[in-house]
């Protein structure tokens, strides 16, 4: 149930809805989670449009995009993290129109620390995660 954050010069994006369902949906297939409702409804991007000239690196350029990646611990092995960056690089930069800002887009994995991860107003564990996926699994089975 990743959330994910993009950065951006304001204007970068001319539909930050459109990456945000993209981006979304690339790190939930990914991942390779069940296609059910508390992965779906969990699972989100936000496009976060800064004002002109608040981005820069050392030489004064302001032409980046930074996307972060929160994930629960061990979501991602190291196949699925080169895919998640790969990905959502292709995908800041399509959704941009620039195919050079495949080179200006900086990706940053992070986990959340076990009992880190808050849905529906607990701190869940991996451990508890698994096991409330599981049982809406087998609520969906039951009703088919």
């Amino acid at each position: 149930m990743p959330m994910i954050d993009v950065y951006a010069t304001q204007g970068t994006f001319t539909d930050p809805h459109a990456l945000a369902t993209r981006l979304a949906t690339a790190v939930m297939t990914i991942e390779q989670v069940p296609n059910i409702p508390m992965f779906r409804k969990n699972t989100a991007a936000f496009v976060h449009d800064l004002p002109e000239g608040s981005i820069s690196n050392v030489d004064g350029d302001s032409n980046y995009v930074r996307v972060q990646v929160l994930t629960n611990a061990g979501a991602l092995d190291r196949e699925k993290q080169l895919a998640v960056v790969s990905e959502l690089t292709a995908i800041v930069a399509d959704a941009a129109g620039d195919p050079a800002l495949i080179d200006r887009t900086w990706v940053m994995l992070t986990e959340a620390v076990a009992g880190g991860w808050g849905l529906h107003g607990v701190a869940h564990t991996n451990d508890e995660l698994v096991t409330a996926a599981r049982a809406e699994i087998a609520q969906l089975q039951a009703r088919a």
